[in-house]
């Protein structure tokens, strides 16, 4: 009898590359949530998520993570359709270790900053779409977070195992 289930290395790969697509869809749906995020202030001017630093640096977290992920789900897909890896050897293991590592405190850090500034710009004034899409960006990037660290989980477990010496 012929057992038929895939292999645990299979199965991790597939749940790596599923992890990514959803990070790729959150990072997605945050980034356009800033982006078109404007609101009029008391004199009527248009403020946007450009106005403030704060805000230039969850979208640039979320860009980087957003270009990251997409490298890494084309990596994904390759590994997964032919079973051999695009970057071989130790190197690639060690890409997709640190790799992940650094994204996921980079979207965490740009996720608590865009938490940060919409409770201080909610402070004293009403809640408006600005604010609104701004933490719900934020959620989506915390989110995003949350699925790239449990990426970093699965890729700390494809890590060649060293002997000690």
């Amino acid at each position: 009898m012929v057992d038929s289930s895939p292999s645990s290395s299979t199965v991790s790969r597939t749940a790596l590359l599923l992890l990514r697509v959803l990070t790729f869809v959150f990072l997605l749906i945050a980034l356009i949530l800033i982006a078109v995020a404007k609101t009029n202030d008391e004199t009527g001017d248009k403020i946007k998520f450009s106005d403030f630093y704060t805000y230039r640096y969850t979208i640039s977290t979320i860009i980087i993570g957003f270009v990251y992920n997409l490298l890494q789900m084309a990596f994904s897909i390759f590994t997964v359709v032919s079973g051999n890896r695009v970057l071989s050897g130790d190197g690639g293991y060690l890409f997709d270790f640190f790799g992940d590592k650094i994204i996921s405190y980079l979207l965490i850090s740009g996720s608590a900053a865009g938490f940060g500034l919409t409770v201080e710009l909610r402070r004293g004034a009403p809640s408006n779409s600005f604010t609104d899409k701004a933490h719900a960006s934020a959620s989506l990037l915390l989110i995003g977070f949350l699925f790239t660290a449990i990426a970093s989980t699965f890729t700390s477990f494809a890590l060649p195992k060293k002997p000690n010496n």
